[in-house]
This record gives structure tokens, sequence and C-alpha cells, in this order.
């Protein structure tokens, strides 16, 4: 498949098996549920790429999770060879993305590895919210976008509604907007006609010195870290010695090869192609994400733009429920970072659950993922303490500092300000539930800033709104809100300064560092009492009564007891003089004070969680 490698005098040609002018390298974007995946499937039965037996429904997501929640969590790549109606051989190289508002990262960094973006709308519901996020991102890449309309087998399909509205968003005829039927494979063969005709091949020069993007990777216990690559300039063989470029890292590939979807080994890669390199490398430190690959004989002079670093959103504790897995599930987090970029962690302590980490995610639901990964990739049995963000706190005396957890906030005297975080969101959906988005978002302290109406019956409403409003259980009631049919989309606003205070849980009058919360002012009476009576029921009767209370400075809001299991200490008792059952009650009431003293209350995660469960009302 592959010519051999041709040495120069001057240094090295690679030369693939496809020109260059015959490779065309493109993503699949869309919001989430509008059938990428499918459609995915349909192109690699349409080039022969599986043959019937091999095919499966979302053959490229290869997660048990992904099949099970149907979305894709991470980006997947595939080499497919394309025979065009001209009669000219294509090799296509597809990348499938995610769709959900939480993975936006690894759609950034899927279109750097990409000249061309396959736009998929439902035929159905129209653009939403993560149509035009995930549009924004490959135009700002410099891809060329074509626009597939998608499910026009269904009765409630409007095709030429949606072309006209895609049409006035990117421009161009609506009538060329190509329309298919993912599930039933309809027009499968003019998507690929116009990802040949349409996207550009990839340029770059084979003769320069080797540079290659890594766009993703994994980690292999036999062949370490392998990293996913599109090479931009030169090319290497497997023999070749190469180095990152940011790291320094050595790298002596154990293998190269492409995607076909399965890993198949090849003998080199040229540039404009996509795969992947199984570099040997055992740490994460070494291989990152967004570093360049070079020769080390034959370094090329300046390193790949790579991509911005991300920002974690929401941060929680996640903590082994027994101590010993602490070293294990160290090594399960460096080894998710690997194939996860955008999670982050830091070692941490709490009083209440010994040691852990505290772990940054883009969103509740990559928090959800990461949790499930951990328990079944790695069966690891962990707590998650409840979702934060992060704050900026003023001090008196000028200087500014971050915590991502309420337990950290400094002393209340020494605080000039406490500033929370802020984002620009977009709700899309049929004009008739206009009135209960508007009252769920100005509920939770959010702002209206403007509104559009991009099609007949259907509006966008900008907000802007505190993230620790949004980062919990908002997404679930914007949906039965609206029957569903409403999209979400946000981004990072700002900090701003507002009233906000640390409300504290007092067990039997020790402070739990994992139950603290950061509330606004106004809000923190009734969260107190919701989040005391949840408490009530969920911790378990001790031996000794377990006072709970709510507590904000030295204000107590909300104060409920355990009451204490007893044992009948009279039942011996038959009559008798009345002193001496008087005299065995005082000796218990005397014991439950002293183990009062020194007892301590277990915690059940169900506790930890209990601060996602207080209601708005």
């Amino acid at each position: 498949m592959f010519a051999p490698v041709r040495s120069v005098s001057i240094g090295r040609c690679y030369n693939s098996g496809m020109e260059q002018s015959h490779i065309r390298n493109f993503c699949i974007i869309a919001h989430i549920d509008h059938g990428k995946s499918t459609l995915a499937d349909r192109l690699l039965e349409a080039t022969g790429t599986l043959t019937a037996r091999e095919m499966q429904e979302q053959v490229l997501d290869t997660m048990d999770l992904e099949r099970e929640k149907g979305v894709t969590i991470k980006a997947s790549a595939v080499r497919m060879d394309y025979t065009a109606a001209d009669g000219e051989q294509y090799e296509l190289n597809l990348i499938d993305t995610p769709g959900h508002v939480d993975f936006s990262y690894e759609v950034s960094r899927a279109l750097a590895a990409c000249e061309g973006a396959l736009l998929v709308v439902d035929a159905t519901q129209g653009i939403e919210a993560q149509t035009l996020g995930n549009l924004y991102l490959a135009l700002d890449a410099g891809l060329e976008v074509v626009p597939v309309v998608n499910k026009i087998d269904l009765d409630s399909a409007r095709p030429e509604e949606v072309a006209h509205e895609i049409c006035d968003l990117l421009g161009g005829d609506p009538d060329e907007v190509v329309r298919v039927s993912a599930k039933e494979g309809t027009n499968v063969s003019a998507v690929l006609e116009a990802v040949v005709q349409q996207v550009p091949p990839p340029s770059g020069d084979r003769a320069k010195p080797t540079r290659a993007l890594i766009f993703d990777s994994h980690y292999d216990a036999y062949k370490g870290v392998i990293a996913y690559v599109r090479v931009v300039d030169g090319g290497f063989a497997r023999t070749d010695p190469l180095r990152m470029m940011v790291t320094g890292a050595p790298v002596d590939p154990v293998e190269i090869g492409i995607f076909g979807p399965e890993m198949r080994p090849v003998g080199q890669l040229a540039a404009g192609e996509v795969g992947y390199i199984a570099t040997g490398l055992k740490t994460v430190r070494e291989c990152r994400v967004g570093d360049t690959l070079t020769e080390r004989n034959r370094p090329a002079e300046a390193p790949l733009p790579g991509y911005r670093s991300v920002k974690p959103m929401v941060f929680a504790g996640i903590y082994p429920t027994e101590g010993e897995d602490y070293g294990e599930l160290r090594d399960a987090l460096e080894k998710l970072q690997l194939n996860d970029a955008s999670l982050v962690y830091v070692p941490e302590t709490s009083e209440a659950l010994n040691f852990g980490f505290r772990c940054g995610f883009l969103g509740l639901f990559h928090m959800d993922i990461v949790q499930e990964r951990l328990e079944r990739e790695y069966d690891l049995d962990i707590v998650a303490t409840a979702p934060s963000v992060q704050y900026q706190v003023a001090l008196r005396g000028g200087r500014v500092v971050e915590i991502s957890r309420p337990s950290d906030l400094p002393d209340e005297s020494s605080i000039e300000e406490i500033r929370e975080p802020w984002m620009h969101i977009q709700v899309f959906m049929p004009e008739q539930y206009y009135g209960p988005v508007m009252e769920l978002v100005t509920k939770r302290r959010g702002v209206f800033t403007k509104q559009e109406y991009p099609a007949p019956g259907r509006v966008i409403l900008y907000f802007d709104i505190p993230l620790a409003e949004i980062v919990v259980d908002f997404y679930d009631k914007l949906k039965s809100n609206t029957r569903g049919y409403a999209s979400l989309d946000y981004e990072f606003a700002e900090y701003r300064a507002d009233k906000l205070v640390k409300m504290e849980v007092l067990l039997n009058k020790q402070p739990v560092d994992a139950l603290a919360l950061i509330v606004h002012e106004k809000d923190a009476y009734h969260r107190g009492q919701a989040l005391v009576s949840q408490l009530k029921k969920l911790i378990p009767r001790q031996q000794f009564e377990v006072p709970i209370q709510a507590v904000v400075g030295k204000h107590v809001l909300s104060r409920a007891n355990v009451k204490a299991v007893r044992k009948d200490v009279l039942a011996k008792c038959y009559g008798g003089d009345v002193t001496r059952k008087r005299k065995l009650l005082e000796k218990q009431k005397a014991g439950k004070k002293r183990m009062k003293r020194i007892g301590q209350v277990s915690v059940p995660q169900e506790a930890f969680m209990a601060v996602l469960m207080l209601e708005d009302e």
C-alpha cells in the first residue's frame, strides 16, 4: 500500500501510496442526537471499509458508555478508500466528534486535524444550540463546511425548510444542500461526492522536516501511550527516531499505523495523512495532546500551534471508599487524563473523607462520565462530593485568590468581595415555551439580554446567569419545562462580585468540610432549611443524639436532631421502687452524653449528594 522510503542527500522525502491531492480529511459536527454516528456507519458501509458482517450500530463508539447513553464521548478516526464518480481513487480520513456541549473541547481538537466538516442537521428539529456552537468552531478553524440534512425519512421531516435555515446562516443555494436518511442509507453516496468536490486537499510539503500534530491519545498496557496524529509536513517510518517538540521526550516508535477503524500497522505515514504512533512512553507528561512530533536527526524549526488550555467549569472531590485504594485512584486518573485532556486533578484531603483528589470537569455530564469510567474500567469504589464552581476571592490587602471548594474560603473578616463565574447562555426553543423558560432562568438569578427569531415559530433567548445556578439540574428542568424541545449552549462570560456567603453544616457540632456550600445571601435561609431536612433523612441513627445545623458565620439558620438508638433499660424492672428506674435512666443519659462527646458520625455517600437534591421552593 505504501511505497518504500526514499533517501535523498538533503534529508528525506516521504511518498505515500496516495497523492496528496487525493486525500480528504473531514469531521462530522452536529447537535447531540442529530445522527452523526449513524451517518458515519453508512459512510463506512458505502466505501466498503467494513463488511456487512463486521458492521454494527455506532461502530465508531467503542466505549460501552457511548453505546448505553447513545452519545459520542470521544472523537474517533477512520480511513476510507473511495472511488469517485469520475473513477478517481480518494483516501478519506473521517473524524467522528461528540455533540454534547460538555465535550466541545474534543470537537475543537478534532477540527485541527481536518480541512472540512460535514454539518449534520436533523430535518425534524432544524438548527439547534450545539449546531451553531460547533459550526462557529469549524469556521474559526478555517474549515470548508458541507451542510447535510438528515432524517428525511421521518413523517415530521421538513427538509426544504431546514435547508433554507442552513443557507440563511451559511449562504449558498438550498437546492445544493445534501438531503439524506442515515438510518435508511438514502443518498449517502451524494455525501461522499460532496466531500470529494468541496473539501480541499491537505496542504503541507512532504520534503520538509517532519511535523505531526497529536490531536488525541490513549494508553495501552503493552505499547504505552498511543498518539493519534495528523502529519502536516514531511513524514516518518517506524524506524525513525522522533521527539516531542514541547516536552522534549524522545520517541522510538513501537508501531505506526492507520485506523480502519481498528488499528492497522503500516510502513510509513506522509504529510496530509491521519494515523497513530505507539510511542512506548509510559507517562502522560511526556506525550501531551497538542504537542508536535518531529524527527530527532532533522528537527523542524517551530512546533505547530497547539490547543488553548482547557478551563474546567465544575469541581468535585473524588475519594476512594477504602483508604488503601488511594494509589490505584491516582493511577486511574492519570490514565484517564491521557485519554481526556480536559480532566484536571490535584490531591486534597478532607476531615470527613481522608485522602482523595479535587477534580475539574467541563460540566456535570462530563463529571458523570468520568465517575462511571473510574468505576467500570478501573474497578474502583469511589465517593464523590457535590460539585461546585471556582470562585475568586478579593482580600482586603488587594490580593485575589481562587478557590474551588467552599471549605477553602478565607476568614470572613479578611474578605473584600467574592466573585463568581457568569455564563452567556443561549436557549433555542419553540415560541410557545417562552414563559416557562423565562421564569426558570430569572428564578436562578439569570438576566435576559436579547432574543432572535432564526425561523418562524422558533426563538433564541440570550441570558447571563451564574454558573453555580446551571451546573446541577438546570438542563433537566429546561428539558422538562419545554417537553424536550429546548436546547442549550453556553460559554464563559466573566467573574462578577455578589453577596455570597459560606454555609457550613455542623454534625454533632463538628463542621463537615465536604458539605459546605457557597450560596447567595438571599437564598441562604431556605437552602439551609432544605439541606438540614434532607440530611435528617439520610444520616443513620447513632448510639447518641446527633444535632444537624446549617450555619452562616455565627448564625444558625436551621437545626434538626437525629434521635439516638435507645436500649430499653427498664425492661428488667417489674414494678418496684421508682427511684431504681430513675437511676437506670440517669445512668443511660450520662453514658449517651459521654458517647456524644467522643463519638464519630458516619456520613453516607447519599448525604454528600443531598446538596444536589435541594428543591427550588
